[in-house]
């Protein structure tokens, strides 16, 4: 029997498969599927700042306000009894799924101010999160806003989280840091307990007969997972914390080879959204089998076994990979 445990944030886990922040975290009944299909943990979907708001902006205006000038409008439009904000929704979900579930439940976190992102930080604590990922995502468009500006609110927000919660925080990285070995490794010397690599920024869409620029989803594909794969193998000998990685992980190859470039736990999502949680039994049968027909007993094993500079040829890992790859075409 194939022992696929592994540690993620400090948590032993029975296997490196999580199913990442999607709509299906949304559900209890989804959740409890994924957990019988052998999720080895839950990332819930995120609580965003933005619809926080936005709600209480709505309420200030068709409920606090109504009165305003029209006194005989008092009552007209009161809070329903029984109402639950969207904040207070996702707090009991996360109370629901800590009761019902027996693994790890980490919730997600994307916030916009200093004061939103500790306040729900500490929500989310007290509600029973065994760990809490940062979803943070910014867009750096301002020309007098240079590389280590950018890192620093990175910086800055797990520092200023960490005086505040006890938890452990991972931080979910977009693929667009100039040097990302170097800002991984000034993340777990500020604390964090791990990363997430990549966040799968989603880019909006112009309607060439309006002109309207409109968003768009896009499900991912296998080839985006190459990318993870490699970072992995750079970080894996330079970071001793949580490597995950997440985009493009659809098939048990690609995770294995990310298993073996040095990632702990393998986030899926967009496989589960077109093919349900039976996708992951399938994921993890298969790695379970080619450890077998390979003659490995523990994931211990081959974690890292092909990382930069263990690979059998590691400058593979890097520039030579690009002048051979064009050559051979």
């Amino acid at each position: 029997m194939v022992d696929l445990t592994t540690r993620y944030l400090g948590m032993e886990l029975s296997s490196p498969l999580v199913p990442s922040a999607s709509p299906l975290g949304r559900d209890l009944e989804m959740a409890l599927r994924l957990e019988d299909a052998g999720a080895a943990a839950l990332v819930m979907d995120s609580l965003f700042e933005e619809r926080i708001e936005e709600e209480e902006r709505r309420l200030e205006r068709f409920v606090l306000e109504q009165d305003h000038g029209h006194a005989e409008a008092q009552g007209f439009h009161p809070i329903p009894t029984g109402y639950r904000s969207y904040q207070e929704a996702y707090l009991e979900r996360l109370a629901r799924l800590k009761e019902r579930l027996s693994i790890p439940v980490v919730a997600s976190l994307n916030g916009i101010t200093p004061g939103g992102w500790v306040e729900l930080g500490r929500d989310l604590e007290e509600a029973g999160a065994d760990a809490l990922e940062l979803n943070h995502y910014y867009i750096a468009a301002s020309a007098e806003e240079d590389a280590a500006a950018v890192e620093g609110r990175y910086l800055d927000l797990l520092a200023e989280l960490k005086r505040h919660i006890s938890i452990p925080i991972v931080m979910k990285l977009g693929s667009q840091f100039s040097a990302p070995v170097q800002m991984v490794r000034r993340l777990e010397e500020a604390g964090a307990a791990g990363v997430s690599l990549f966040n799968r920024f989603h880019v909006p869409d112009v309607d060439l007969q309006t002109l309207e620029v409109r968003p768009q989803l896009q499900l991912s594909t296998p080839g985006e997972a190459l990318t993870r794969v490699r970072w992995v193998a750079l970080l894996r000998p330079q970071v001793r914390f949580t490597l995950a990685v997440t985009g493009g992980f659809h098939r048990w190859e690609e995770a294995a080879k990310a298993l073996l470039a040095g990632a702990d736990v393998v986030h899926l999502c967009s496989v589960l959204l077109r093919k349900g949680p039976e996708a992951l039994t399938v994921i993890r049968l298969g790695i379970e089998q080619w450890m077998e027909e390979q003659e490995y007993d523990s994931l211990e094993q081959i974690r890292g076994c092909i990382c930069y500079p263990r690979a059998i040829d590691p400058a593979s890992w890097l520039r030579a990979n690009y002048i051979d790859s064009l050559e051979s075409y």
